[in-house]
């Protein structure tokens, strides 16, 4: 039986990993920071070492966009977490010949202006030029596993747009399409409209269908490297906002479109980050997906 070790176990991808892991037979660990504190280095490698697992997904990130622009202090976390953390444990992989997992963003691209692509894409292959600091950190991790596991079984999964059942984390935050839902309700109430930025483009992620590919490519001992791993569908947010409301039956409900700059924020996002899948059969529109995890 695989020995499947999940860090960030109650977080949205981490409890969805949880999940399909056990659906698979396996002997599944499940550690969150109650468990095991990643950033106390010296305990996560003794642990790791003890229990010895053949596969390490890791969930944990630092996602505190914003907030890593402005503090000294959340900045110091983030590359605690995003990248000192990953890079450790690529070399306790390599140590005990795990397969390590470490999912990444969309946020490594965007410093290169590229124009809107409906179609498609980044692809795995495209140079990466982040915009952002948290995006930067996404950046060098990769690099940084990359090189330690250079002849070992790894893969670096990367992401955008999470939604998904809330993490049951303390620290854990509402997704935007939860976030907007609630919003959604209130305004059919009063009648009020609801802005929604029309720009960074991207693609969502539903998380329960990012925990079942990435099990996959596990299971089907797929080849090393950086797989882009999303839910089909090139939208922004307020074209996504118009589906989720469309399904949930709130599409009385008036939205407008905004550009990013009615919202200033501490970090720049990319205006165009969509991941396009090269490697694997492409997963399901977002939209089935709403309609999946909202029932309907």
């Amino acid at each position: 039986m695989k020995k499947i070790l999940i860090l960030g176990s109650r977080g949205m991808l981490g409890q969805e990993l949880v999940v399909q892991a056990q659906k698979k037979d396996c002997d599944v660990v499940a550690w969150d920071r109650s468990d095991l504190d990643v950033t106390d280095f010296k305990k996560l490698k003794d642990m790791i070492l003890e229990l010895e697992p053949q596969v390490i997904y890791n969930a944990v990130a630092y996602n505190a966009v914003d907030a890593c622009e402005e503090s000294d202090g959340e900045y110091a976390k983030l590359q605690k977490l995003n990248i000192e953390v990953p890079t450790r444990l690529a070399k306790i992989s390599k140590k005990i010949g795990a397969t390590l997992v470490q999912y990444s963003s969309d946020y490594v691209f965007g410093a290169k202006q590229r124009e809107i692509d409906y179609s498609g894409g980044y692809s795995e292959f495209d140079e990466t030029g982040a915009v952002s600091k948290y995006g930067k950190s996404r950046v060098e991790a990769e690099k940084n596993i990359s090189q330690i596991l250079d002849n070992e079984k790894y893969y670096i999964i990367r992401l955008s747009k999470l939604f998904g059942s809330p993490a049951s984390s303390i620290s854990g935050k509402k997704a935007f399409f939860d976030f907007m839902l609630e919003k959604g309700k209130e305004a059919q109430k009063t009648g009020e409209k609801i802005k929604a930025v029309d720009g960074e483009v991207s693609k969502f992620t539903y998380a329960k269908d990012l925990a079942l590919e990435s099990i996959s490519i596990v299971d089907e001992n797929s080849e090393s490297g950086i797989y882009h791993i999303t839910n089909e569908g090139v939208c922004s947010w307020y074209e996504g906002l118009l589906e989720l409301y469309k399904i949930v039956g709130l599409d009385d409900v008036v939205v407008e479109p905004v550009s990013p700059e009615t919202f200033p924020r501490p970090a720049k996002r990319p205006a165009f980050s969509a991941l396009k899948n090269t490697k694997r059969k492409p997963l399901r529109h977002f939209s089935e997906a709403l309609r999946d995890y909202y029932g309907s």
